[in-house]
């Protein structure tokens, strides 16, 4: 699935798109 990310250069956000890239996911951020 594609996600975007708003927010992905922050503290929370950067964990969120790891875990959506380990779980398989295209990130746009």
């Amino acid at each position: 699935m594609k996600l975007l990310i708003t927010g992905g250069a922050g503290f929370i956000g950067s964990a969120v798109v790891r875990q959506a890239v380990r779980d398989g996911h295209e990130v746009v951020n």
